[in-house]
């Protein structure tokens, strides 16, 4: 039986990889990690993390369409076609086992989804399944000591890809909002939770695990920071909590 596996490998520290993630990886024939096609030389952030695990000979990076900077729908579709095909190809040729790493976890905002979408129907037999990894929001809450939830707290996993207005919105709606894919819109993100009142309940990371780490409240962002965010940065903004138990 042909099989492809989504592999959830954290947000960058190696770690943080899962005993059955590496066990998978490691199982695998050939293991696929994305890059930016036009990104810097070097290995991206899921291949780095992936070879501290694996000895390198079944790794093979594979294009693919990763944040919002320029390019058109049609542009990402055609990327995710290529790597589709790049996985087709290996299964046609002889392998039976394929591995997709994919930052954080394959089933919230992966790029896993659109590339099994379309290996199915390329080749419908293959069965597809998946490995949860740690995600950002889990890594970000506990390297600044933030509680996600408690009691009866909603929380609400936002992208910033949805809009500014949007986020406004789930500011003053939900108890704790996490916001992804936030780097080109720190400024107006920033100016937002002020604007919501709730600047000392939120904490922004970017690199988590990494060398260039950042990680604190919002309140101590220096412009350095702010004005050159990457893609790949979260800002929690959580209740105002007030007493031991409150919101139970």
């Amino acid at each position: 039986m042909r099989l492809l596996t989504g592999v959830g490998v954290g947000p960058g520290d190696p770690d943080l990889v899962t005993v059955k993630a590496v066990r998978v990886l490691q199982a695998a024939d050939v293991v696929f990690v994305p890059v930016l096609a036009d990104g810097p030389e070097g290995p991206g952030r899921a291949e780095a993390t992936v070879r501290a695990h694996l000895d390198g000979a079944t790794i093979r990076a594979v294009p693919f369409a990763l944040s919002d900077r320029g390019g058109r729908t049609a542009e990402r579709l055609t990327a995710w076609d290529e790597a589709a095909r790049a996985v087709v190809a290996a299964f046609e040729g002889g392998a039976e086992r394929i591995a997709f790493a994919t930052i954080g976890d394959p089933n919230v905002y992966s790029t896993f989804s659109y590339l099994a979408q379309t290996v199915r129907t390329l080749i419908p037999s293959v069965a597809v399944e998946t490995v949860p990894g740690i995600t950002a929001m889990q890594d970000l809450a506990s390297r600044s000591g933030t509680v996600l939830a408690e009691g009866r707290e909603v929380l609400a996993l936002f992208p910033m890809t949805a809009g500014l207005d949007a986020y406004e919105h789930a500011l003053r709606s939900f108890d704790t909002v996490v916001a992804y894919k936030g780097g080109r819109f720190l400024p107006e993100m920033l100016q937002a939770v002020t604007n919501a009142g709730r600047t000392e309940e939120s904490v922004f990371g970017a690199a988590l695990g990494l060398p260039e780490e950042v990680v604190g409240p919002v309140a101590d962002l220096g412009p350095d920071v702010i004005g050159a965010a990457p893609y790949l940065s979260t800002v929690i903004t959580t209740a105002r909590r007030r007493e031991r138990g409150g919101a139970l």
